[in-house]
């Protein structure tokens, strides 16, 4: 087998966001822009030499050729062994815990997360550290600068690895091990949770419906959920991964997963459902005629912790993205607990997960995790509702009634304007960003404005910087306007709203979140004039 060391030149555009390189997946078959990233991933991080990687992703389309180009990469460049999911596909929370079990000194996941697949949709990838966690700025910053001096790549001049059977092979001088992708985390989920609990809430008729939506958690739930814990057959649907998800945009909010949330609602609806992404490190929870937020639902895992084996002496600390509801802010005053506030990207809350400040965490755009690995998680954060049901003996409803009267209620929801013209975007960012020293003290749609930022964030644990995070107005009574610009996308710029509004009245908790956040919808459009500058009547995607 022979070395090849293939003349390049940088390619522009190459810069890692929150989760990792996303582009068009045409963009990634271009001739050198995929072993261009993976050659500035070596050189940013000290070389392949001598070290053991964790490679897998969500299957989505390009992945099986993007695969072999990776393993052939790190032959080349010296790597001591990669450990494979059985034909490359790994959970992101797997991936994340197989590197942490098997000590390996970093890994690839190939993925864009949520967004959509296919020939002409998105592919991406991902570099983790040792920790398990997304590369935190320094490491994507050096990626970053590694990819602006390339003069060349290595790779391996080789047959394709069978991926298909696990087992061990030899590429080149390193090891190729491939495994089965869910047997170790089936087991990590094992140690946390009370299965014997779980299994006889399914052995007393509690039905569930949980859509995989045509994405890596498929095999995952239905080894768990259905093996290990005996909920019937079919109770997970489109478990089978798709490179195109079925067609479908694996996004888990009432909008994408419309089928599961119309069973929900529906006539004879199960007991409970619930829906996970792309790669498996986001969820969303639904109870018979009962939608659960993201933040909703991070508040009451936390409120219910000590229900859980694995956290039943209780939390260290809890943490959530600056965007995310102050639902659980309410509860960590509650039980005396450390609440931390971070940016969007889950590499934020590496840091407090390692220096052992925080237990739980999670983010407003459906994920939600612990320190049992260092990423988001949908299948744990499904399981752990599993346990507190099977605890508490009541109905997803009656949860969220109860919290409710116990914390008072966020009212919270999120509007999407995709796509939009970035020039258009960036105006209508810095137009705000001039007017926010003159806005406390207005009183606009009724309602006074307390407070106007834009947020920054100090790393308690290394005492790093991260500024320009989002543009905050809060107004009187606990409401809350948030802005910013996604960092998610492959095209255009996404701008998210945030609204928020405390309701502690319990005859007005059963209010539409619409129709109770329509004084802050109304206050946001005529701070920032949305329509004006984007040209858009409304919102894209509301959840």
């Amino acid at each position: 087998m022979t070395v090849h060391t293939v003349p390049t030149r940088p390619i522009e555009g190459q810069k890692p966001g929150t989760s990792g390189l996303r582009k068009k997946t045409p963009v990634f078959m271009q001739p050198h822009y995929l072993e261009n990233f993976v050659q500035a991933i070596w050189n940013g991080t000290g070389g392949a030499s001598g070290k053991t990687y964790v490679l897998g992703g969500d299957g989505r389309y390009f992945s099986d050729r993007a695969a072999q180009v990776i393993l052939r990469m790190a032959a080349a460049s010296g790597a001591k062994k990669v450990i494979v999911g059985q034909n490359a596909l790994l959970s992101t929370p797997a991936a994340s815990h197989l590197i942490r079990l098997r000590k390996a000194d970093g890994g690839i996941i190939m993925s864009a997360s949520h967004n959509p697949g296919g020939p002409n949709e998105d592919f991406g990838v991902k570099y983790n550290t040792a920790n398990g966690g997304p590369a935190p700025e320094p490491v994507t910053e050096a990626i970053f600068a590694a990819s602006k001096t390339l003069g060349e790549y290595h790779i391996l001049d080789a047959q394709d690895v069978d991926l298909s059977t696990p087992g061990t092979t030899t590429l080149g001088g390193m090891e190729v091990e491939v495994v089965d992708p869910v047997a170790d985390y089936a087991e990590l989920m094992r140690s946390i949770f009370d299965f014997d609990k779980i299994r006889a809430l399914f052995g007393d008729g509690f039905r569930i419906r949980f859509d995989a939506m045509h994405a890596v958690t498929g095999p995952y739930a239905k080894a768990i959920l259905e093996g290990a814990l005996g909920a019937p057959a079919g109770s997970v649907v489109n478990a089978v991964p798709s490179p195109d998800f079925g067609g479908g945009h694996p996004d888990p909010n009432p909008i994408w997963a419309k089928d599961l949330m119309d069973v929900m609602f529906g006539a004879d609806a199960p007991d409970f459902g619930a829906a996970s992404d792309g790669d498996g490190d986001r969820n969303m929870i639904v109870g018979r005629n009962c939608y659960v937020t993201p933040s909703d639902s991070l508040a009451v895992l936390a409120a219910n912790a000590t229900l859980v084996p694995a956290y039943a002496k209780g939390l260290k600390g809890v943490a959530r993205s600056m965007p995310t509801s102050r639902a659980l802010d309410r509860v960590a005053e509650s039980l005396g607990l450390a609440c931390c506030e971070t940016p969007t990207g889950w590499k934020f809350f590496g840091n407090l997960l390692d220096a052992d400040r925080a237990t739980l965490c999670g983010e407003e755009s459906a994920g939600t995790g612990s320190d049992h690995v260092r990423e988001k998680d949908g299948l744990w954060a499904v399981l752990f509702w599993l346990n507190v049901l099977a605890e508490r003996r009541q109905s997803v409803a009656e949860v969220m009634a109860d919290h409710w009267a116990k914390f008072g209620r966020n009212y919270y929801s999120r509007h999407d304007y995709e796509a939009v013209d970035a020039g258009a975007a960036s105006e209508l960012m810095e137009a705000l960003r001039a007017r926010l020293s003159e806005l406390p003290g207005q009183t606009i749609a009724g309602l006074r404005i307390e407070a106007a930022d834009e947020f920054a964030y100090d790393d308690p644990v290394d005492g790093s910087r991260t500024e320009r995070q989002g543009l905050r107005i809060m107004t009187q009574g606990g409401g809350r306007i948030v802005m910013r610009l996604s960092g998610t996308g492959t095209e255009g710029a996404t701008l998210r709203v945030y609204l928020e509004r405390v309701e502690t009245d319990p005859a007005r908790m059963k209010d539409d979140p619409q129709a109770a956040l329509a004084p802050i919808i109304t206050a946001a459009e005529e701070i920032a004039g949305i329509r004006a500058r984007t040209g858009r009547p409304r919102p894209d995607v509301i959840t």
